[in-house]
């Protein structure tokens, strides 16, 4: 979207960065990467209004004085239940039907969202918060099954639906013959439906992989008349030659879904290392929300469940190290930030790391960090990144990452580092709130799955 956050300079190594002022608005795609809050994590497929309302109230007190802007539904706000007194509310599609208006396009059930978006979008917009919803590629199965009218045309959903083209993970929607006449006025009147509810963000899922259909949201919201931020999903099938079509989306994911687990925070390192190159190319690299505090509420603990990856009604299962590592990672990789956790149940340790005046302004610098070193014995695994300010020479930000199951000492001269041996440095512990001496040998100790965070400046 077309969000500009202010350049963050430090005035020195202690100032404290008022970010609650950094939410200026501007016509050109977003200056740093998008801050914000995304329901799946917590609530997975279903949410309701008085839920939503309670998070918003959360997020307006707990993150938007940071700068956290965006609020984001995720998938299921059209899905209505046939529930029995008791049953808790299904969360994986069974007994549900889709809520669709006369011409196909998903609306609000009116079982969860009783009174619709405006009011709540209202409220958030009155607030200085954005609104953000999650939608899915193509069109929806039952608007072709009933072969409703496409909006402004002479056209139906069966002139325009692909049928042998679904999502391998969602029976929600066919996909969209672009090459049909009547597929653009499609995707044309789904954008003027949202804006028209004053939406902000969407996150357009099952579509990186389809070039076609992303120019044609992309060409939907220009003419809209509503500037709407853009993101694209999922991560595992990129492909280098539509980056001039990726260019079109203000954001795109570039791993799959990434949960508490030790495995996905090495996925993490796997996919910013490998997508490197396309870092700065026009749209911000999305390495996924983070999982973090009380996430996947109402869903009992059931075998299914337990061996799904996304797990049960459950506090996150990393460890303080590892969550540090976590948002280490997505601070000096420059990636979007959503909190996926509960906003109203998750523990203050988790908004103390995410709303962190440091890493935010690292962050927020704009900057994907390149690998400096790497030590690999036997099972020794050791990564050192560098993110430099986009501004200025000499100053910027270190993570010394432990990738083992031990803690370690380690030494390293200042070039190992990335720094320059010839100049002094004021560094700086993030994590540890504390000093480093600049010395000609510096030694580390690392818990496992810990981080050394580094601000350095010459002096």
């Amino acid at each position: 979207m077309k969000k500009c956050l202010s350049t963050l300079v430090s005035l020195s190594l202690f100032t404290v960065i008022s970010l609650s002022q950094i939410s200026a608005q501007s016509s050109e795609k977003s200056h740093a990467p998008f801050l914000g809050w995304n329901s799946y994590d917590c609530y997975g497929t279903v949410i309701n209004e008085t839920l939503l309302k309670e998070n918003l109230d959360a997020f307006i007190e707990k993150l938007k004085p940071y700068g956290y802007e965006y609020f984001v539904i995720d998938a299921g706000w059209y899905r209505s239940f046939d529930l029995k007194p008791g049953e808790i509310w299904p969360t994986d599609g069974d007994k549900s039907h889709l809520a669709v208006d006369d011409y196909g396009r998903f609306v609000p059930t009116n079982i969860l969202f009783p009174e619709g978006f405006g009011k709540i979008i209202d409220y958030a917009h009155k607030h200085g918060i954005k609104f953000g919803l999650h939608l899915m590629r193509g069109i929806s199965r039952e608007a072709v099954m009933k072969n409703l009218p496409i909006k402004g045309t002479k056209y139906f959903a069966r002139d325009i639906a692909n049928i042998r083209d679904t999502c391998n993970w969602s029976s929600l929607n066919y996909g969209v013959d672009m090459d049909k006449p009547g597929a653009q006025e499609y995707y044309n009147s789904i954008i003027e439906l949202v804006a028209g509810w004053g939406v902000d963000f969407l996150k357009y899922d099952d579509i990186v992989h389809k070039p076609k259909e992303i120019n044609a949201v992309a060409n939907a919201i220009e003419k809209c008349g509503r500037t709407i931020a853009l993101s694209i999903s999922p991560g595992d099938e990129i492909d280098p030659e539509n980056y001039d079509t990726y260019k079109r989306a203000d954001m795109i994911r570039i791993s799959r879904d990434i949960w508490d687990l030790k495995e996905d925070l090495e996925i993490s390192f796997q996919r910013w290392e490998k997508m490197l190159p396309y870092a700065g190319k026009g749209f911000w690299l999305d390495l996924d929300m983070i999982p973090f505090g009380h996430i996947r509420i109402n869903y009992p603990i059931t075998f299914s469940k337990l061996n799904s990856g996304r797990g049960y009604d459950r506090m996150d299962h990393f460890s303080y190290a590892q969550k540090k590592t976590f948002i280490t990672q997505r601070a000096m990789a420059a990636s979007p930030l959503f909190m996926g956790g509960d906003l109203v149940s998750s523990p203050k340790t988790v908004f103390e790391l995410i709303t962190d005046q440091n890493m935010l302004e690292c962050n927020q610098n704009g900057v994907s960090g390149h690998l400096v070193k790497r030590i690999v014995d036997y099972s020794t695994r050791i990564d050192v990144w560098k993110t430099p300010h986009k501004s200025h020479a000499n100053e910027g930000w270190i993570g010394v990452f432990n990738r083992n199951q031990y803690m370690d000492l380690l030494k390293f001269n200042k070039d190992e580092l990335g720094l320059d041996k010839e100049v002094s440095y004021n560094l700086y512990d993030i994590w540890g709130k504390q000093i480093i001496e600049d010395n000609k040998t510096i030694y580390f100790v690392i818990p496992a799955d810990d981080v050394i965070f580094i601000h350095y400046s010459s002096k």
